[in-house]
C-alpha cells in the first residue's frame, strides 16, 4: 500500500509538472488549427518563467526547508525526550512507539541538518564550500564584532558544531545506546548545547527569523525550551 502511495504521488507530480510544461504549446497548435489566429507575447511563457526561477533558487529554498524541518525535529525531539525522561509521554504511545519515534525524529533531524548545508554549496548568493561548512570560523558571512573583539563568523560555527554533535548523538544513540549504555547516556547530554547552538543560529541568521511575529515566537521557544532544560537538569540532580 506505501509502495502504491509513493509511485502514485511520482506520477502525479510528474503529470503535473507535463502539463504546466507543454500545455502552453498544446493550446497554441490547437487554435491555430482552428484558425483562430493567437498574438504571440515577446518573452518567456509562464511554464518558462516558472523553471528558470525555480531553476535558480531551488538551493536557498531547500537551505530554507530543510532548516525549518530540522528546528521543528528537534523541538519535538526536546519535547518527546523531556516527556520519557517525565512520564508523560507514555500517557500518549507506548513505550517501545515511544522510543522508536524519538529514534527516528533524531534521524530526520540529523537528514535535514546534511540537506541545509548541502544546499548552500550551491546557492550563489552566499559563497560557501565544503571547507568553510565543515571547519568553524573559516566562513566569512556575517562576521561579528562585539565590544572591539572580532568573533568572526561565530553564528555559522555554531551551526557546524551543532552538526557535529548531532552526529555523534545519532550514530551513538543506533549504536551504542544497547552496548554501551552509560555512554550512550553521556553524549546524549550534549543535545542540550545543540538545541542553545541551534537556536542562536537559526535566530541570527535564519531568513524567516529576521523580523517579525516568527522571531518572537523563535524566543519565546528558546525561553520556554531553557526552562525545560532546566527542569531536566534539576531532575536528574546535575546542577
Amino acid at each position: 500500500m506505501r509502495k502504491i502511495v509513493f509511485y502514485s504521488s511520482i506520477l502525479t507530480l510528474c503529470i503535473t509538472i507535463a502539463i504546466i510544461i507543454f500545455m502552453p504549446n498544446f493550446v497554441h497548435a490547437a487554435t491555430s488549427a482552428g484558425n483562430i489566429v493567437v498574438q504571440s507575447i515577446p518573452g518567456p511563457t509562464l511554464a518558462q518563467q516558472i523553471f528558470l526561477k525555480v531553476q535558480s533558487s531551488w538551493p536557498w529554498y531547500l537551505v530554507r526547508g530543510s532548516g525549518i524541518i530540522a528546528a521543528l525535529s528537534l523541538l519535538i525531539l526536546m519535547l518527546s525526550g523531556l516527556g520519557s525522561v517525565t512520564g508523560q509521554t507514555f500517557k500518549f504511545f507506548e513505550p517501545i512507539t515511544a522510543w522508536a519515534s524519538h529514534r527516528a525524529l533524531g534521524i530526520v533531524f540529523a537528514i535535514s541538518i546534511i540537506l541545509h548545508m548541502s544546499g548552500l554549496l550551491f546557492d550563489h548568493f552566499v559563497s560557501f564550500n565544503i571547507f568553510t561548512l565543515l571547519v568553524p570560523w573559516l566562513s566569512n558571512y556575517k562576521p561579528i564584532t562585539i565590544f572591539g573583539l572580532h568573533l568572526g563568523s561565530i553564528f555559522v560555527a555554531l551551526g557546524v558544531f551543532a552538526f557535529y554533535m548531532a552526529l555523534i548523538i545519532v550514530i551513538s544513540s543506533l549504536l551504542w545506546v544497547e552496548k554501551k549504555p552509560y555512554i550512550g547516556k553521556l553524549l546524549h547530554l550534549l543535545s542540550y548545547l545543540v538545541l542553545v547552538f541551534v537556536f542562536i543560529h537559526a535566530l541570527y541568521l535564519g531568513t524567516d527569523l529576521a523580523s517579525g511575529l516568527l522571531r518572537y515566537v523563535w524566543i519565546a521557544i528558546g525561553v520556554g525550551g531553557l526552562g525545560l532544560i532546566i527542569y531536566r537538569l534539576w531532575r536528574s540532580r546535575t546542577i
